[in-house]
């Protein structure tokens, strides 16, 4: 069975995480994606970790773990023949996904409208901090931006972790989300150029894509004027709905729904909870939020995690607080392929990547290859055409 985007050729001229992670997507879902890089390589080959029998420190972890199933070419985007090879590349392909700042590309004579008029056809995304002016000129464009930044400026930071302490989230949701919703949109273009023959360009804002991932905010504020803050780990609106203390650790509860409340009650040993008119409703309990703790947390904190599971996740969403070495130890996600080994170089052990979450029923698991050296295709992509790349 063919993978979806089989025969879809994506040019990358992305770095860093945001850029990179959604041409992984696409690459992972069967597109030839050729990475095209300066001489001195996207920078975040040099970020780590290493294995220690790692000398060459070629690339690490955080290169390897968004770069998987592509190819790729080094040109020098300072030289004439350089930005020719590039707009020989796009003409022939059907995807450019770039995360320069406003105006980068323009500057270097390869702006959408001139890479347009060469191929018709190309779906060109963009994926920047603050947007793109061909879509809505924001007074922030020409500011640089990382995860952290959008994350802080989007309202994620405000509503998580403890009251009135803004508080990151741990992965880069900054930068992942936005490359995510850059996906959609260039599937959504792919899918409408059937129609109109024609490619389109497609712009996501990282600081657009975080408001839109904490909507309740908006609507919160909207509705009654609230200015949310952070909750810990609870939810403002739902009730049980949090992190809760065991014997040995933590589990997280999750029972909004009466019947789920109902089950849980009875679990507890309190069956008299789920009709009692100042817990029956999921409204109501969010009103005596901290009893509701006392309760689950007089039983929890007797048990340990794995009895507590146990006891719950049957009817109630319930699920303890992994580690790395939970998740390894975990059978569920070796079984959907979510750890994904692959071969690195310069050490004499393979190492592992979070796998690809879409599954295809009917599909045969993939092989997926390593991530690319710094200009191992070059000659394979651009063969005689391959223009001087020293680093000027």
């Amino acid at each position: 069975m063919n993978a979806p985007l089989d025969g879809v050729v994506v040019l990358d001229l992305t770095r860093a995480l945001s850029g990179p992670y959604c041409t992984m997507l696409l690459a992972d879902l069967g597109a030839d994606v050729i990475k095209v890089e300066s001489p001195a390589g996207d920078s975040s080959r040099r970020t780590g970790p290493f294995p220690q029998d790692d000398a060459e420190h070629l690339y690490g972890g955080y290169f390897q773990s968004v770069n998987r199933n592509k190819r790729s070419v080094v040109v020098d985007f300072r030289s004439p023949e350089g930005i020719a090879a590039v707009r020989r590349l796009a003409a022939g392909a059907d995807v450019l996904i770039e995360n320069f700042r406003a105006g980068v590309m323009d500057r270097m004579g390869l702006s959408y409208e001139s890479l347009q008029r060469d191929n018709p056809r190309l779906v060109y995304g963009a994926l920047r901090g603050f947007g793109d002016p061909r879509t809505g000129a924001s007074p922030h464009v020409d500011r640089p931006a990382f995860d952290v930044v959008v994350q802080a400026m989007g309202g994620l930071m405000g509503i998580t972790g403890p009251p009135h302490l803004p508080t990151k989230v741990g992965p880069g949701i900054g930068d992942l989300f936005p490359a995510s919703l850059l996906a959609v949109g260039v599937l959504a273009a792919l899918t409408d150029r059937e129609r109109t023959g024609r490619g389109r360009f497609v712009d996501v804002a990282m600081y657009d894509a975080i408001v839109s991932l904490c909507e309740r905010v908006v609507y919160q504020h909207s509705y009654n004027q609230a200015v949310p803050t952070g909750d810990g780990n609870d939810h403002p609106l739902l009730c049980p709905f949090g992190l809760y203390r065991t014997a040995d650790g933590w589990v997280t509860i999750a029972a909004p729904r009466d019947h789920q409340w109902q089950a849980l009650a009875k679990t507890l040993g309190r069956p008299g909870l789920g009709d009692d008119p100042r817990f029956a409703t999921n409204n109501a309990r969010v009103v005596v939020r901290d009893q509701v703790r006392a309760v689950i947390e007089d039983w929890t904190s007797a048990l340990p995690t794995a009895e507590v599971v146990d006891a719950l996740s049957a009817q109630v969403p319930c699920g303890p607080v992994n580690s790395a070495a939970d998740i390894y130890a975990d059978p569920h996600l070796r079984i959907r392929d979510m750890l994904v080994e692959l071969e690195q170089p310069g050490s004499a052990d393979p190492v592992t990547v979070a796998g690809q979450p879409i599954k295809f029923a009917g599909a045969e698991t993939r092989a997926y290859r390593r991530a690319p050296l710094l200009g191992e295709h070059t000659a394979e992509v651009l063969g005689a055409d391959a223009p001087p790349t020293t680093d000027r």
